[in-house]
Protein backbone atom coordinates (compact mmCIF):
# COMPACT_ATOMS: atom_id res chain seq x y z
CA UNK A 1 0.00 0.00 0.00
CA UNK A 2 1.09 3.72 -0.59
CA UNK A 3 2.57 5.05 2.75
CA UNK A 4 1.80 7.80 4.34
CA UNK A 5 4.00 10.71 6.13
CA UNK A 6 2.82 14.02 5.95
CA UNK A 7 -0.05 15.00 2.87
CA UNK A 8 -1.10 18.08 2.08
CA UNK A 9 -4.52 19.07 0.20
CA UNK A 10 -7.84 20.21 -0.45
CA UNK A 11 -9.80 19.16 2.14
CA UNK A 12 -13.96 19.16 2.09
CA UNK A 13 -16.60 19.76 4.95
CA UNK A 14 -18.93 16.65 5.29
CA UNK A 15 -21.28 18.37 7.48
CA UNK A 16 -23.11 15.00 8.58
CA UNK A 17 -22.59 12.53 11.35
CA UNK A 18 -23.16 8.83 11.59
CA UNK A 19 -22.18 8.25 7.68
CA UNK A 20 -22.31 4.58 7.37
CA UNK A 21 -20.59 2.53 4.97
CA UNK A 22 -24.11 2.02 3.13
CA UNK A 23 -24.14 5.60 2.41
CA UNK A 24 -20.30 5.63 1.87
CA UNK A 25 -20.96 3.16 -1.37
CA UNK A 26 -24.51 1.57 -1.25
CA UNK A 27 -23.98 -2.06 -1.17
CA UNK A 28 -25.49 -2.75 -5.06
CA UNK A 29 -22.29 -1.51 -6.24
CA UNK A 30 -20.45 -4.17 -4.53
CA UNK A 31 -19.68 -6.07 -7.39
CA UNK A 32 -16.22 -5.72 -8.21
CA UNK A 33 -13.13 -8.36 -7.65
CA UNK A 34 -10.54 -5.36 -7.46
CA UNK A 35 -9.92 -2.17 -5.41
CA UNK A 36 -9.97 0.18 -8.06
CA UNK A 37 -13.40 1.47 -9.88
CA UNK A 38 -15.47 2.09 -6.88
CA UNK A 39 -14.80 6.00 -6.50
CA UNK A 40 -17.23 6.48 -9.02
CA UNK A 41 -19.77 5.03 -7.11
CA UNK A 42 -18.56 6.94 -3.56
CA UNK A 43 -21.56 8.45 -2.19
CA UNK A 44 -23.85 7.15 -4.89
CA UNK A 45 -26.87 8.37 -3.68
CA UNK A 46 -25.73 11.68 -2.52
CA UNK A 47 -23.92 12.68 -5.46
CA UNK A 48 -27.46 13.09 -7.65
CA UNK A 49 -27.87 16.51 -5.19
CA UNK A 50 -25.48 18.93 -7.15
CA UNK A 51 -25.15 20.90 -3.62
CA UNK A 52 -23.34 17.99 -2.35
CA UNK A 53 -20.10 18.73 -1.00
CA UNK A 54 -18.36 16.60 -3.81
CA UNK A 55 -20.28 18.16 -6.44
CA UNK A 56 -18.92 21.65 -5.79
CA UNK A 57 -15.86 23.31 -6.76
CA UNK A 58 -13.22 23.26 -5.25
CA UNK A 59 -14.29 20.44 -3.12
CA UNK A 60 -14.50 17.94 -5.31
CA UNK A 61 -10.57 17.17 -5.74
CA UNK A 62 -10.40 17.00 -2.31
CA UNK A 63 -7.86 14.39 -0.68
CA UNK A 64 -9.26 15.15 2.77
CA UNK A 65 -12.28 14.58 4.11
CA UNK A 66 -13.77 16.28 7.41
CA UNK A 67 -16.83 14.81 8.87
CA UNK A 68 -19.20 14.48 11.57
CA UNK A 69 -18.97 12.15 14.18
CA UNK A 70 -19.07 8.00 13.68
CA UNK A 71 -17.94 8.16 10.49
CA UNK A 72 -18.00 4.27 9.08
CA UNK A 73 -20.40 2.90 11.35
CA UNK A 74 -22.36 0.04 9.82
CA UNK A 75 -21.44 -2.78 7.87
CA UNK A 76 -17.56 -3.79 7.83
CA UNK A 77 -17.64 -3.38 4.08
CA UNK A 78 -14.00 -2.53 2.72
CA UNK A 79 -15.41 -1.51 -0.13
CA UNK A 80 -15.88 1.56 2.01
CA UNK A 81 -12.53 2.21 1.74
CA UNK A 82 -11.59 1.26 -1.31
CA UNK A 83 -14.31 3.77 -2.54
CA UNK A 84 -12.56 6.61 -0.37
CA UNK A 85 -8.95 5.97 -1.37
CA UNK A 86 -9.93 5.67 -5.44
CA UNK A 87 -11.45 8.48 -5.57
CA UNK A 88 -8.41 10.51 -4.31
CA UNK A 89 -8.98 10.47 -0.38
CA UNK A 90 -5.65 9.81 1.70
CA UNK A 91 -7.07 11.04 4.86
CA UNK A 92 -10.52 11.30 6.58
CA UNK A 93 -10.56 13.54 9.78
CA UNK A 94 -13.92 13.30 11.90
CA UNK A 95 -14.31 13.02 16.04
CA UNK A 96 -15.05 9.22 15.97
CA UNK A 97 -14.54 6.39 13.55
CA UNK A 98 -16.01 2.50 13.05
CA UNK A 99 -13.90 0.36 14.65
CA UNK A 100 -13.73 -2.00 11.52
CA UNK A 101 -14.03 0.84 9.05
CA UNK A 102 -10.50 2.41 10.60
CA UNK A 103 -8.98 -1.01 10.92
CA UNK A 104 -10.30 -1.01 6.95
CA UNK A 105 -8.19 2.20 6.25
CA UNK A 106 -5.12 1.53 8.36
CA UNK A 107 -5.07 -1.63 5.98
CA UNK A 108 -5.33 0.26 2.71
CA UNK A 109 -3.26 3.88 3.13
CA UNK A 110 -5.94 5.75 4.17
CA UNK A 111 -5.73 7.52 7.14
CA UNK A 112 -8.17 8.11 9.85
CA UNK A 113 -7.74 11.05 11.95
CA UNK A 114 -9.37 11.43 15.43
CA UNK A 115 -10.16 15.21 16.94
CA UNK A 116 -12.55 16.86 19.20
CA UNK A 117 -15.77 18.27 17.84
CA UNK A 118 -15.02 21.44 18.33
CA UNK A 119 -12.02 21.28 16.01
CA UNK A 120 -13.91 18.79 13.49
CA UNK A 121 -16.11 22.69 13.57
CA UNK A 122 -13.49 25.15 13.16
CA UNK A 123 -12.33 22.84 9.91
CA UNK A 124 -15.94 23.31 8.67
CA UNK A 125 -15.99 27.02 9.12
CA UNK A 126 -12.74 27.28 7.09
CA UNK A 127 -13.24 25.24 4.54
CA UNK A 128 -16.17 27.05 3.77
CA UNK A 129 -14.92 30.89 4.25
CA UNK A 130 -11.82 30.06 2.55
CA UNK A 131 -12.77 26.80 0.41
CA UNK A 132 -9.08 26.04 -1.36
CA UNK A 133 -7.16 26.59 2.48
CA UNK A 134 -4.87 24.06 2.46
CA UNK A 135 -4.79 21.42 5.66
CA UNK A 136 -2.14 19.07 6.71
CA UNK A 137 -1.97 16.16 8.06
CA UNK A 138 0.94 15.05 9.80
CA UNK A 139 1.76 11.40 10.77
CA UNK A 140 5.16 12.26 11.07
CA UNK A 141 4.62 14.49 13.75
CA UNK A 142 1.26 13.21 14.59
CA UNK A 143 -0.44 16.96 13.95
CA UNK A 144 -3.65 18.52 11.80
CA UNK A 145 -2.51 21.81 10.55
CA UNK A 146 -4.67 24.30 9.27
CA UNK A 147 -4.89 28.16 9.21
CA UNK A 148 -5.42 28.93 13.06
CA UNK A 149 -5.24 25.19 13.70
CA UNK A 150 -2.79 23.20 15.37
CA UNK A 151 -4.20 20.39 16.53
CA UNK A 152 -2.32 16.61 17.67
CA UNK A 153 -4.33 13.42 16.87
CA UNK A 154 -3.43 9.96 18.67
CA UNK A 155 -2.21 6.70 16.56
CA UNK A 156 -1.53 3.33 17.96
CA UNK A 157 2.65 3.33 17.79
CA UNK A 158 2.28 0.10 15.30
CA UNK A 159 -0.49 1.06 13.16
CA UNK A 160 1.40 4.83 12.69
CA UNK A 161 4.69 2.62 12.08
CA UNK A 162 3.39 0.56 9.47
CA UNK A 163 1.61 3.37 7.76
CA UNK A 164 4.60 5.19 7.40
CA UNK A 165 6.24 2.26 5.90
CA UNK A 166 3.35 1.88 3.83
CA UNK A 167 2.87 -1.77 5.26
CA UNK A 168 -0.32 -3.54 5.52
CA UNK A 169 0.14 -6.93 7.02
CA UNK A 170 1.03 -8.99 3.88
CA UNK A 171 3.78 -6.58 3.63
CA UNK A 172 4.57 -6.58 6.92
CA UNK A 173 4.35 -10.82 6.98
CA UNK A 174 7.10 -10.48 4.04
CA UNK A 175 9.42 -8.52 5.96
CA UNK A 176 10.11 -11.77 7.95
CA UNK A 177 10.49 -13.84 4.84
CA UNK A 178 13.65 -15.43 6.01
CA UNK A 179 12.71 -16.03 9.43
CA UNK A 180 9.70 -17.98 8.67
CA UNK A 181 11.65 -19.80 6.12
CA UNK A 182 14.26 -20.98 9.10
CA UNK A 183 10.95 -22.05 10.85
CA UNK A 184 9.48 -24.04 8.31
CA UNK A 185 12.46 -25.71 7.94
CA UNK A 186 12.97 -27.28 11.72
CA UNK A 187 9.38 -27.55 12.19
CA UNK A 188 8.25 -31.53 12.64
CA UNK A 189 5.97 -31.88 10.01
CA UNK A 190 2.43 -32.57 11.24
CA UNK A 191 0.88 -35.87 11.32
CA UNK A 192 -0.86 -37.62 9.71
CA UNK A 193 0.22 -35.50 6.05
CA UNK A 194 -1.44 -37.53 4.01
CA UNK A 195 -4.22 -40.49 3.51
CA UNK A 196 -0.98 -42.88 2.45
CA UNK A 197 1.18 -41.64 5.18
CA UNK A 198 -2.01 -42.28 7.93
CA UNK A 199 -2.49 -45.81 6.29
CA UNK A 200 1.03 -46.83 7.07
CA UNK A 201 0.45 -45.80 10.92
CA UNK A 202 -2.44 -47.68 10.97
CA UNK A 203 -0.26 -51.13 10.23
Amino acid sequence: MQEFTVHTGQAAPLRAGDVDTDQIIPVRFLTRLTKAGHGQDLFADWRDDPGFVLNVEPYSAATILVAGPNFGTGSSREGAVYALTDYGFRAVIAPRFGDIFAGNAHQNGLLPVVVPTPVVERLWRLLEAEPTAPVTVDLIARRVRARGIDEPFPIEPDVRERMLAGLDDIGLTLHHTDDIAGYESRRRPALPTTGRRWAADRR
